[in-house]
């Protein structure tokens, strides 16, 4: 995953801009998307089709017919670093909520020291949350099956192409016309195993196994229900147990 901040650089000044670039390229957290000798390109770009994909403009102030504030004012949710030789414009580029005000000539500690509050106020991208259910077609209509209700499920009887499922709460549900490849696809994979070619039992319930059984916490006729384990399945079933 790519965690470099992607920058724009913007500098009127050629010198002052390739040393910019000089600078950034130096700093591990960035990496320099584009550089601009003139707002109104920059503008031009971020009106295009295809928007930039940029997190933080550094640009200086003090520029022919649109300035850095000008330009600030019109980018939203990205953050602004401006660079200046003049002192006139620090209450101006606080008001704009800049993350910093460099004076020139820039020198790379302070430049380290603004992409480092740029990093803290970045936003953390949070994981999204593991599903917990997956829609499917049963003898009841359209369903949501939720995982920590599986107990396992068996081909049907009466229709192989159809898969029984038993649940927790001792109920049962027929899922229509569906393979186990394609059922296997929907379940987590660490949570779930097809263990022969009839079967897939949720690891949870697994309490003990041999090379030929498994033993399930699930009460049966005889004891705790045990289910066949096939050659064909072994592997990625002792995988799933391996400590």
């Amino acid at each position: 995953m790519n965690t470099k901040l992607k920058c724009l650089l913007l500098d009127d000044e050629l010198p002052s801009l390739t040393y910019l670039k000089l600078l950034c390229e130096q700093i591990p957290a960035l990496e320099v998307v584009k550089v601009y000798n003139a707002a109104t390109k920059l503008l031009a770009d971020l009106e295009a089709p295809e928007a930039l994909d940029f997190d933080l403009l550094i640009t200086d102030i003090e520029m022919p017919e649109v300035n850095g504030l000008q330009l600030a004012e019109r980018l939203q949710g990205k953050a602004v670093i401006f660079t200046t030789a003049y002192s006139d414009y620090a209450a101006d580029a606080f008001d704009l909520h800049a993350i910093d005000y460099l004076r020139k000539p820039l020198k790379l500690d302070r430049l380290q020291q603004a992409i480092a509050k740029v990093k803290l106020q970045r936003p953390k991208k949070v994981a999204p949350a593991p599903k917990t259910f997956v829609p499917v077609n049963s003898d009841k209509g359209k369903l949501l099956l939720y995982f920590d209700q599986i107990c396992y499920i068996r081909t049907a009887d009466l229709d192989s192409r159809d898969k029984v499922v038993y649940l927790s709460d001792h109920s049962e549900v027929t899922l229509k016309n569906i393979s186990f490849a394609q059922l296997i696809a929907l379940l987590p994979t660490d949570a779930f195993c097809r263990v022969n070619k009839k079967e897939v039992i949720a690891m949870r319930l697994v309490s003990s196994f041999s090379h030929e059984e498994i033993t399930s916490t699930l009460a049966g006729e005889q004891g705790n229900k045990t289910f066949i384990l096939g050659e064909k399945f072994k592997t990625d079933f002792l995988q799933k147990v391996a400590f």
